[in-house]
């Protein structure tokens, strides 16, 4: 029987268990009010489904019941990952809201407001990222329509001392203030134990050689992975999550060569790899906007567009900023983080390209393949 590649072989291997994102809970506690202010009863437990199809069943932790408004909490379990959100109690406060008006969202105690520009949502909103935003509105959609429901609400999240966690996350520095962000794009946590994980990746380099693959892609989360699949047409089998661990994929690879490699992800952690950084996490690398700016103005940006490229606020303001003004920062990145990769692969037959994506999953940059002997 043949060994079954990619993302979800990796977990598998990895022993670690995952969990669920700060996103999933707040929908499962959405859905499980909105049922309780249409119905009387809170369903416990509460199914929701998630953006690949699956369908966890969360616990409800807290439940409430009052005219006009109910509430229901769930307990963020991150499984084995050391997430600083583990064990935080996610509610959700559904209200009707006026006719015609959708779901509105509102931030209660513990979640964070966006002061500043560069995040994927404006400045005064509720710091609930675009995917949990729509799995909710999807769970009150649902609801609705089982229920005889209008589907006009007014969503209120809150975190329990979700003000104080958040003061160890990088939100205050982002100008995300009063608590936390609602997150995710899958609805699942992938634990990242670094041995445990770097085995994984070389577990995923082995299945994709035996079963003969000449083209594997390291991707940084489901979004890029989503993005090299449309580009390449790749197997499950070929790709590799990569996670924050850029030099494991390249040091195995050096040893055990694949002809071609695609390395996909975010903007802001391939800024990381352009800059010569080959772990991307957050606590142990940081998006460098004097080197940015110095990228911009060999794009052709003027003194004022690097200036602001060096003070954004996040490097998706830096992108914006360039875009706009025709200056190819994202064609950049990814030039210098193909380089970053072909020096550690240097000696060893791989060509290399690189596609950046940002948020939506939109491709900001893109970097040819290039092999050693076009060093």
């Amino acid at each position: 029987m043949a060994e079954i590649g990619g993302r979800a072989a990796q977990l598998r291997s990895s022993g670690l268990r995952h969990g669920w994102t700060t996103g999933a809970c707040a929908t499962a506690a959405t859905k499980a009010a909105y049922t309780a202010l249409l119905t009387g009863a809170f369903p416990d437990p509460v199914t929701i489904t998630l953006p690949k199809g699956q369908q966890p069943a969360f616990a409800l932790a807290v439940e409430e019941l009052a005219p006009g408004r109910a509430m229901a909490g769930v307990v963020k379990d991150a499984g084995d990952d050391p997430d600083v959100t583990h064990g935080a109690l996610i509610r959700s406060t559904v209200r009707p809201g006026a006719p015609g008006t959708g779901v509105v969202f509102r931030a209660g105690p513990g979640v964070g407001t966006v002061t500043k520009a560069g995040l994927p949502l404006a400045v005064g909103e509720p710091a609930v990222n675009p995917v949990p935003r729509q799995m909710m509105r999807d769970a009150v959609a649902e609801v609705a329509a089982a229920h005889g429901g209008a589907g006009d609400v007014v969503v209120e999240l809150s975190v329990d001392h979700g003000e104080e966690i958040a003061r160890s996350t990088w939100n205050p520095r982002l100008g995300i203030l009063g608590g936390l962000s609602i997150l995710g794009t899958t609805g699942i946590v992938v634990p990242y134990s670094c041995s445990a994980w770097i085995d994984s990746i070389r577990r995923g380099v082995d299945v994709a050689r035996a079963a003969g693959r000449e083209h594997v892609a390291g991707c940084t989360g489901s979004t890029s992975e989503k993005v090299a699949v449309a580009v390449h047409g790749l197997p499950e089998d070929a790709l590799l999550d990569m996670g924050d661990f850029a030099g494991a994929v390249l040091k195995y690879l050096k040893r055990h060569p694949v002809p071609r490699l695609t390395i996909a992800g975010g903007f802001a952690k391939l800024s990381k790899l352009a800059a010569g950084h080959l772990d991307l996490h957050s606590a142990r690398s940081q998006v460098d906007k004097g080197y940015l700016a110095g990228l911009a103005r060999r794009g052709g940006a003027g003194p004022d567009l690097a200036r602001a490229v060096e003070e954004a606020n996040t490097a998706l303001e830096a992108i914006q900023l360039c875009r706009a003004a025709g200056v190819p920062l994202g064609d950049l990145v990814a030039e210098a983080a193909r380089a970053t990769a072909l020096d550690v692969l240097v000696g060893s037959p791989v060509a290399v390209d690189v596609i950046c994506i940002d948020r939506a999953g939109t491709v900001v940059g893109r970097a040819e393949p290039l092999g050693p002997a076009g060093r």
